[in-house]
């Protein structure tokens, strides 16, 4: 969703969206969005946007296991009426190195440390292993990638054979998959990172310091928060800049 801003384009349906293109092919939850707009509908029609239903439901979805809100949403954003798969060309590669990462992110705004902290979001979810079988394979051989512990290697190869059609996925966080944690950081420091994008971080001085220091939880989640609003204000539609709708329907523009 950072091409455009949070502007709930990914949940649009249509012959080319967001939602067909590769790098979104292991989201999923959508019919959970769904189910919340009817619900809004029926009490405040016409109010509440999809893009602001997607940034509750993330921040409530991460503070779920604290039994309280880890940071505040802006609310007013509105829906764009474009969901493009071309648009995901814009998104950071799973394969990136950093200064690659880093642009992707300075092109929105977003510096070091949100790059750092925002990637803090993989201490829950699920890779394809299309993103993973890289670091693993090149062509019919084994090839790990040298950033990759050798042990962890074979964890991955277990999940992700060499297989060009596999849909399998896996955990990103092989640790404490259904945690948010600081793991995530510990797994960096260990060689553990799924994704070279993840690798990528401890290879940079700046950035593996802001590694070392969000493996403490505390920092971590002050850190995420801080980005998370930060990214939310990226882009924005709303009534006062005359962009953008509410839609009634979330998948339909």
């Amino acid at each position: 969703m950072i091409m455009q801003g949070c502007d709930a384009s990914i949940l649009l349906d249509n012959a080319q969206s967001e939602k067909t293109a590769p790098p979104n092919g292991s989201l999923g939850g959508y019919p959970v969005i769904d189910a919340i707009k009817a619900q809004l509908e029926k009490a405040c029609p016409g109010v509440v946007s999809c893009a602001d239903i997607v940034a509750l439901a993330a921040r409530d979805a991460v503070s779920y296991q604290f039994k309280a809100s880890l940071w505040q949403v802006e609310t007013g954003r509105r829906d764009g009426p474009v969901s493009l798969a071309s648009n995901t060309g814009a998104l950071p590669s799973p394969s990136a190195g950093f200064n690659g990462l880093l642009q992707s992110f300075a092109a929105k705004g977003l510096d070091v440390n949100d790059l750092v902290a925002l990637s803090g979001a993989h201490t829950i979810g699920k890779a394809s292993c299309s993103s993973v079988t890289p670091r693993l394979y090149q062509g019919n051989a084994t090839s790990i990638d040298p950033l990759l512990d050798s042990t962890y290697a074979k964890t991955l190869m277990n999940a992700c054979p060499n297989t060009p059609a596999s849909t399998s996925t896996v955990d990103l966080d092989g640790a404490t998959p259904f945690k948010f944690d600081g793991n995530y950081y510990t797994n960096l420091q260990n060689k553990r990172g799924v994704l070279a994008s993840d690798a990528a971080l401890t290879q940079n001085a700046a950035a593996a310091t802001i590694v070392n220091d969000l493996t403490n939880p505390i920092k971590f989640y002050a850190a995420f928060s801080m980005s998370m609003k930060k990214m939310g204000r990226v882009d924005v539609l709303t009534l006062k800049n005359g962009q953008g709708k509410i839609r009634t329907k979330c998948n339909v523009p």
